[in-house]
């Protein structure tokens, strides 16, 4: 398994402790694989740190890449995003990580994403 990327929606079920997404970290760790949050999406989703174990939980395991949103990143976003026609810096940031990762994207909206690179991998949730 080369591991997942979460988006923030993914993020946010996995605070709301849907299954369907509980299991994926799970089983990733479980294969030694790499979970990838872009930091990005982690903004859009924590709300309260201190209440939100799971996400604390899972930023913390050893097999857990979070992603800044450096300079060479956020020129490969700006480009991703004039060569797309839109405008959604987290979901940009999404697939670039995805992409260098070589990982599918967990995510509660694959149509923004395949909007961004149509041939991304998308586990919907």
């Amino acid at each position: 398994m080369p591991g997942i990327t979460l988006d923030a929606g993914a993020l946010v079920a996995l605070d709301r402790d849907d299954r369907r997404v509980v299991v994926l970290p799970a089983r990733a760790r479980e294969a030694a694989a790499q979970v990838t949050v872009p930091a990005s999406a982690l903004a859009q989703a924590i709300r309260q740190p201190d209440g939100q174990v799971r996400l604390a939980r899972l930023v913390r395991q050893p097999t857990t890449d979070v992603v800044g949103l450096d300079r060479v990143d956020a020129t490969h976003v700006g480009r991703l995003l004039a060569a797309s026609g839109t405008v959604d810096v987290v979901d940009a940031h999404v697939v670039i990580c995805a992409r260098r990762a070589q990982q599918q994207v967990v995510s509660s909206d694959p149509s923004d994403l395949r909007a961004l690179d149509p041939g991304i991998g998308v586990i919907a949730i």
